[in-house]
């Protein structure tokens, strides 16, 4: 039986599992994140995240959901590859650049006492563009479209951080019964590759909470990159100035959209919880 070193980290709550892939070899990465990531027979987390050697960046993040799906990004994980990457000196740098499938990502490190703290992320530039999110729609852009899900009708704007989100707003999302309506959201039919689905509530022109259902984790504590969509969503619609903090279940990001250079920015903790070793 074979093991394997890991390190639990989080950000604000999105929990993955950290293998450092200098060092490990993971020979299924889609069956092992499935093992992993079983909160009652395995280490418990919303993922695997692999962190490799990388040709053209300082290291690389190779991302698995729950079910052994393969992500192409994730705002908060790639937060916590920084920390590992410098904590356990893979790097030396305190602005390093991390390979992901939708990518090379830049990443500035806050440093107190020889650990990481706190993680700005280079997020790029947001897909606004119907055909590039992928959503199935007559219009370019969806800012605030109607759109019938479970029999109501919803207002949803459109946003790519690399992997598809759709954001609608309510009054009130504390109470919404979010293991219903999520998965009616994530498997619409206008949808392609599924979506990722912010529920959200502006408090004020600077303050966002949100509820996030992803795709093939359910809802999460957090979800960096459905923070950014989120941020951006509510700037398009009128609702915020372009800096918003986004307040999710797991804690609160600060995000930052430049227009005039079209990058958003994302800066939150990274949090070790364990290391330890599983036999897989």
């Amino acid at each position: 039986m074979a093991s394997m070193k890991f390190t639990k980290m989080h950000g604000i709550g999105n929990d993955y599992v950290y293998v450092n892939c200098f060092e490990e070899t993971v020979d299924d990465p889609a069956k092992t994140a499935i093992a992993v990531s079983d909160r009652h027979f395995g280490i418990g987390s919303d993922g695997l995240i692999l962190i490799k050697p990388s040709q053209v960046a300082d290291g690389k993040m190779e991302m698995y959901n729950a079910d052994g799906s393969q992500g192409a990004m994730c705002g908060n994980g790639i937060r916590c590859v920084a920390k590992y990457m410098y904590d356990h000196g893979l790097t030396d740098k305190t602005s390093i650049s991390v390979e992901t499938k939708s990518g090379i990502k830049y990443l500035d490190l806050t440093v107190a006492d020889g650990r990481v703290t706190e993680v700005r992320v280079n997020m790029g530039a947001p897909i606004l563009k119907a055909a590039d999110i992928p959503v199935r729609a007559d219009k370019e852009q969806l800012v605030g479209e109607p759109v019938e899900v479970d029999g109501r009708t919803w207002h949803i704007t459109c946003v790519s951080m690399g992997n598809p989100h759709a954001v609608t707003y309510l009054d009130d999302v504390k109470h919404l019964e979010i293991e219903k309506i999520g998965p009616k959201f994530e498997n619409h039919s206008m949808f392609p590759d599924r979506v990722n689905t912010e529920f959200a509530r502006v408090i004020d022109r600077r303050t966002v909470e949100m509820r996030v259902w992803e795709r093939g984790s359910g809802e999460t504590l957090a979800c960096g990159t459905g923070a950014c969509a989120t941020a951006v969503a509510s700037i398009l619609n009128g609702y915020t100035e372009d800096e918003v903090t986004v307040r999710l279940l797991g804690g609160d990001l600060k995000i930052f959209w430049d227009r005039k250079e079209n990058t958003v920015y994302m800066t939150g903790s990274a949090t070790t919880v364990f290391d330890g070793v599983i036999e897989l």
